[in-house]
């Protein structure tokens, strides 16, 4: 599975390790209590439909960009630094990457989940 950005017809993998955060617990962790994350990665929270959804960094020592997505489009974006990082925005899926790896994206993109 891969995270893919598409922009005016021009695709690009953001991710190609990519997890998705599909239990209660593995909601709740998130990336808390993990020293780094590998430069492909993306961790992905799908829920059944959008809402408020909010990241905190609480426990979470590097910084990450994060997206929120209402039907693969992104309607917001945000770098959130390391520790103290807190940020909130309606989406049906929330995607955190490391710090970086969305600096192309924008709001009104698609991102999506390729099998």
């Amino acid at each position: 599975m891969r995270l893919e950005h598409v922009r005016d017809g021009t695709q690009q993998t953001l991710a190609s390790d990519v997890e998705v955060a599909d239990t209660f617990l593995s909601r709740a962790r998130g990336l808390m209590f993990r020293r780094s994350i590998p430069d492909d990665y993306a961790l992905v929270f799908e829920f059944p439909e959008a809402g408020e959804r909010d990241l905190h960094m609480v426990f979470v020592p590097f910084a990450l960009d994060a997206l929120w997505l209402v039907d693969d489009e992104v309607v917001a974006k945000k770098r959130l630094p390391a520790w103290r990082g807190l940020a909130a925005a309606t989406a049906d899926t929330v995607v955190e990457l490391p710090a970086g790896a969305a600096a192309d994206v924008e709001p009104g993109d698609t991102v999506r989940l390729v099998e």
